[in-house]
């Protein structure tokens, strides 16, 4: 008999459906474990494969919700805040011993353990025969439907799941004919005099699903609960970057003024503490050793002249010395300027300019002029534009390809806000390799990027490695998160196909921005990699001066001649 998989049970906050979905699908093709998605959705409305849209009583925009058709089974329902959806991604078995899973099976283990959930939270719910489902009232002449259950079964695994009413507006029902069925009322727990938070309500599910599915051992982890615009530092709310302190040679290093309460409070709502003094000298594997030669010095006159920006300046690498004597750099394009404003991160947020017309060309001109093999492109996020800045990306692989045919390009892309057509013009580009970052743990995602999200760049990722591309992605350690939460990053990365990790250390760049929890040592690091790689990732760079682009040839070549047996850590 085979041994149980692990669970992995993630809280993944407000998501938007396209990127659960995609998220779901990427995790069924790559990932060996089982898995528990939950989280809420905005105002949505989804069709089931055999849905009627009659059943659609009023235009879902003018309730400011999407419509959007989804592969499971079942009718038209609706999703929205304070509606909690369970997405189980499991190996399911087989019927009476034989191969062919049994859906009947699995619909009637989730209607049980929502159930038995809403029963460890003081509420009655049972079946009614004849409609899938869990209602309460049963037996009264007025049962009433609490939960929605629609599923797919595909090559053994399941998709989809519940959707089960906490505390959402029922008035959204009011629009469409819920599950197609017209005579029946709807009802949640806060209408049925139960007063539970969300985070309560997921709680008794995970602890029945655990019970349920979680043999081979259970990790869970959440992305933060409450965040209000409140909490951001003064560098996300635009201030700019605070000051730059030099360690002290003196005993006592000198406080620098300005580090933010707010930053401080934001910090401790994901569980961070105010971390080391900026002006603490770093440990000695964190100083990197500058050697400014003639190669450096010839590819920083290379990119004046043709009025180019590289990351390495602008996010202030600690490798620009060694990349640069190398004749390798990053190129960063759709100007200099976030629409962004990431707690970790160096680059201007002023507002930005228009894209430069000639910016292909002349990144173009450079790569041939270094006579480069490996050509990486990456960007400041162009939230102002309407293709996220995919079309400039598109061009200027375009452009380098025109001039030198044999090097190979790496792309580091926003993630586009998830927009489906401009994904397809970074897909279509056909990158060698496609690399989006995560950045950090689920805990943290609010503190370190507040304009981005853990499950949209897992389903960014998941939507390259579905366009058949070599998938790559970034973590930053020492911002407070646990080592338990890396391995769960990489278990994440590792579930939607990723080929290629980096894990580097986080440099704290003024006092506006976020602390560094800890000085993360070359054994932890070395001991990532050994897990990513034992996982299935095909090619982890780890080490304290890693970043994104570091090695970005080498770490490519690596991935694709390397030969890893995945296993499962529980």
């Amino acid at each position: 008999m085979a041994a149980a998989r692990p669970l992995h049970v993630r809280w993944l906050g407000r998501v938007r459906y396209q990127d659960a979905l995609a998220l779901q699908h990427g995790i069924h093709r790559s990932s060996p474990d089982d898995h528990l998605l939950l989280m809420e959705h905005p105002h949505t409305y989804t069709l089931g494969v055999n849905a009627d849209r009659a059943h659609v009583l009023r235009d879902p925009t003018s309730v400011g919700a999407e419509l959007v058709q989804s592969d499971r089974g079942g009718d038209i329902t609706y999703h929205g805040p304070g509606h909690l959806v369970g997405y189980p991604i499991l190996h399911l078995p087989g019927k009476n011993g034989g191969t062919k899973p049994d859906t009947k099976a699995h619909v009637a283990a989730v209607e049980q353990l929502i159930i038995d959930a809403l029963g460890d939270l003081g509420l009655r719910a049972d079946r009614l025969p004849g409609y899938p489902g869990v209602w309460v009232g049963v037996g009264t002449g007025n049962p009433r439907k609490i939960c929605a259950i629609g599923i797919r079964v595909d090559r053994g695994r399941s998709l989809h799941g519940f959707g089960l009413n906490v505390d959402p507006d029922l008035a959204m029902f009011t629009h469409i004919v819920p599950c197609g069925i017209p005579d029946k009322a709807v009802t949640s727990l806060r209408a049925e005099g139960i007063d539970a938070s969300m985070a309560e309500v997921v709680d008794a599910v995970v602890a029945r699903a655990t019970e349920r599915w979680g043999s081979g051992g259970t990790d869970r982890h959440d992305v933060v609960w409450r965040h209000r615009d409140g909490d951001l530092a003064p560098f996300s709310l635009g201030a700019g970057p605070g000051a730059v302190v030099k360690p002290q040679r003196a005993a006592e290093p000198v406080k620098p003024a300005g580090t933010s309460v707010r930053l401080l409070g934001r910090l401790a709502q994901a569980g961070v503490g105010e971390g080391i003094d900026i002006a603490e000298r770093k440990p000695e594997w964190m100083r990197a050793k500058a050697n400014f030669g003639p190669e450096y010095l010839e590819l920083k006159r290379t990119m004046r002249n043709l009025d180019l920006v590289t990351v390495c300046e602008e996010a202030g690498c600690p490798n620009i010395s060694e990349c640069w004597s190398d004749g390798t750099a990053t190129f960063m394009i759709n100007g200099e300027r976030c629409t962004r404003a990431c707690g970790f991160c160096l680059v201007d947020t002023r507002h930005p300019e228009e894209p430069d017309p000639g910016e292909p060309e002349r990144v173009a001109a450079a790569v041939e002029q270094m006579g480069l093999r490996y050509a990486v492109l990456t960007t400041v996020a162009r939230d102002d534009l309407p293709d996220g800045g995919a079309t400039q990306f598109a061009d200027t692989v375009a452009a380098i390809r025109r001039r030198t045919p044999g090097v190979q390009v790496e792309c580091l892309v926003s993630d586009c806000k998830g927009d489906p057509a401009s994904l397809d013009i970074l897909f279509d580009a056909r990158p060698e390799v496609f690399n989006h970052n995560i950045e950090t743990v689920a805990r943290l995602q609010r503190a370190v990027r507040p304009s981005a999200g853990y499950a949209r760049s897992l389903s960014v990722l998941a939507r390259a490695e579905a366009a058949g591309l070599t998938t790559k992605s970034s973590i930053i350690v020492g911002m407070g998160e646990t080592f338990d939460e890396l391995i769960a990053t990489l278990v994440d990365l590792r579930a939607v196909g990723v080929d290629i990790v980096t894990i580097g250390q986080y440099l704290r760049p003024t006092t506006n921005h976020l602390p560094v929890a800890r000085w993360v040592t070359p054994e932890e690091f070395a001991e990532l990699k050994r897990i990513g790689e034992a996982l299935g990732i095909g090619h982890v760079e780890s080490s304290p001066l890693t970043r994104s682009s570091y090695h970005a040839r080498e770490a490519a070549d690596a991935a694709a001649v390397e030969t890893v047996v995945p296993v499962s850590l529980g």
